[in-house]
């Protein structure tokens, strides 16, 4: 069979991961919402014109999954009517999108008369006409009480100009309609250059070059995933965990199982997501696309880095779902608001740290979950602007990332289904967007799931209204369960999150709640740190000494978990391990155990 030569199929793939990135680029510069301008909540990936997903670069692991699923949507409710300068737009997490918040932008690419190609923006809106001033609603009974604006595939523009009835009902939805209309321009614009960049690629090669193109690459991506998993040794895996209990609803929390059969020999992994809770009467229920790209990111995670992610690798994974559930099988009208969030984080950590009962060397420890302070929906009127109206949510939060076999957990990760992808807001221009002022934020001393490597620790963030009341909407999912560690590593903490009166007293507030602060109160938020891998008494005692340095670490948890000792002190930069005290140490705490 012929294919083509490995340098044009490097080159043409490279073309296409660069066509992304200057989609990722456009929506950066344009969007008018910090949550994506700042925050970089969306991602952009190619679809071919059959539906499989090509090429996603950096998208967040959550997104991307089902983008394939909602473009055979577009073709199926509009099949023999799409034409090139048409876009669509898609957030029905019933047909392949995560949750109504995530409003996905379709152009299909035409070249000599054949839908080649379907690009794809799908960015987090700031509002998307829920009851509550949140795009995240935990609490909704159900997509009525939700309130978000659904749009199942929907035409949005013929011969590349707007469908008014269109932008008129979202306007007239929204709370801040010109900035939904800013990333609505931004999402599209995203699309339509990868749109213009894809024409000139098919141009250049010719059509049957870039056919031969998708097939080569997809088969390449299965190659790589077969060597992959082949290496694997045959097992089943199965581990569980909980989400944070809903206080009168939800008392347990929910019970969640992960189920991995991984055959070596036919180089496959079949997932089983049919032993989870049915559908449940709140905003909990996870989408397909949310729930299997939640599975799916943390397979990878747990692989050999730089796998393709894409349809040929996914032909190796194998899913089984239940009929109705909570886990990727919600039937309407169960809302499905937080679906990207707090059960899809759960089953990453679930699923990554399953790898670990392979042994060590496998697997991850669990991240640090939940949207905790930091990361909340404010809103409220901007006594600056002339108590104009504001709704965004802020991304100011750093939940501590799972340790590996070989790392430490990274201090940027997030939550487990970005992973580090997102941006961190500037603490600078979220108090210039929104009317309130940073008091604090600083990472958590001790707090970090201890291991062979350590799991990243937890931060801690303080804030307070500038002038009018300040709403705040916390979806948190970490503040009871703890991050698990894994191969004989320590649990990280768990989050917390506190009003704070104006003499200073501090009150704690439930994991899922609205708050409305007033001038002079602040709300405090703690967020949860990362599992550690392996067994402390085994980490490299020159990293400990760092962390003590660093003050990640204090002395005595270095003395009474690492088992590590010093001499000198740290204000005079002394400071150095004890190695005979250091081993003798470790040694009492070995035998103690």
């Amino acid at each position: 069979m012929r294919t083509l030569d490995p340098v044009l199929l490097s080159v043409i793939a490279n073309r296409l991961d660069g066509i992304v990135r200057e989609m990722t680029n456009t929506l950066l510069r344009a969007a008018r919402s910090a949550v994506i301008s700042s925050a970089r909540d969306f991602s952009c990936c190619i679809v071919t014109g059959n539906d499989e997903l090509l090429s996603p670069a950096e998208g967040l692991p959550v997104h991307i999954f089902g983008c394939h699923i909602q473009t055979a949507n577009m073709r199926r409710y509009h099949d023999g009517d799409i034409k090139r300068g048409d876009a669509y737009l898609d957030n029905d997490p019933y047909g392949g999108n995560t949750h109504p918040a995530d409003h996905t932008f379709m152009v299909p690419v035409f070249f000599e008369g054949e839908h080649m190609f379907t690009s794809v923006a799908k960015c987090h809106m700031a509002d998307i006409g829920n009851s509550i001033p949140s795009s995240y609603f935990v609490l909704a009974k159900d997509v009525y009480h939700e309130g978000a604006l659904v749009f199942p595939g929907v035409r949005i523009q013929r011969d590349w100009k707007n469908i008014g009835d269109i932008v008129r009902m979202c306007r007239a939805r929204v709370r801040v309609p010109d900035q939904w209309y800013g990333d609505y321009l931004a999402g599209l614009g995203a699309a339509r250059v990868a749109e213009r960049r894809l024409e000139e690629l098919c141009a250049k090669y010719g059509k049957a070059t870039i056919k031969q193109f998708i097939r080569d690459w997809l088969d390449y991506s299965e190659r790589r995933m077969i060597d992959n998993i082949s290496r694997l040794p045959k097992s089943r895996l199965v581990n569980t965990g909980k989400s944070d209990p809903l206080a009168g609803i939800l008392p347990d929390g929910l019970e969640l199982k992960v189920i991995l059969e991984i055959d070596p020999d036919n180089a496959m992994i079949h997932v089983d997501l049919s032993d989870n809770p049915p559908c449940v009467p709140v905003g909990l229920n996870t989408s397909v696309g949310a729930a299997t790209s939640a599975v799916v990111g943390a397979i990878f995670n747990a692989l050999e880095k730089d796998l393709p992610r894409n349809e040929g690798s996914f032909r190796r994974l194998r899913f089984t779902y239940a009929e109705e559930s909570v886990v990727a099988a919600p039937k309407f009208p169960h809302s499905c608001s937080v679906a990207t969030t707090n059960v899809s984080e759960r089953l990453v950590n679930i699923t990554q740290s399953a790898f670990a009962q392979l042994g060590d060397g496998h697997g991850l420890s669990e991240g640090g979950t939940g949207l905790g302070a930091g990361m909340a929906v404010i809103s409220g009127l901007d006594h600056r602007r002339g108590n104009a109206p504001y709704v965004n949510r802020m991304m100011l939060s750093t939940n501590g990332g799972p340790s590996s076999p070989v790392a430490d957990g990274w201090v940027n990760y997030a939550i487990p289904v970005i992973a580090g992808l997102m941006y961190r807001d500037s603490v600078e221009v979220d108090e210039l967007k929104h009317p309130i002022r940073v008091r604090a934020l600083q990472l958590v001393q001790d707090s970090s799931g201890a291991g062979r490597q350590r799991g990243a620790p937890a931060q801690q963030i303080e804030y307070t209204p500038t002038g009018n009341d300040v709403t705040a909407v916390i979806s948190c999912d970490g503040q009871f369960a703890p991050p698990r560690g894994v191969v004989g590593g320590l649990p990280g903490t768990p989050g917390s999150t506190w009003r704070v009166l104006p003499d200073g007293q501090t009150a704690q507030l439930p994991n899922v709640v609205t708050v409305t602060l007033k001038f002079g109160e602040g709300l405090r938020g703690r967020d949860s740190a990362g599992g550690g891998y392996g067994d402390p008494l085994d980490r490299d005692t020159a990293r400990v000494l760092h962390d003590v340095l660093e003050g990640w670490e204090s002395r005595s948890k270095a003395r009474d978990v690492y088992g590590v000792l010093f001499t000198g002190e740290i204000e005079d930069d002394s400071l150095a391990v004890d190695l005979p005290a250091t081993l003798a140490r470790r040694a009492e705490l070995r035998t103690a155990r």
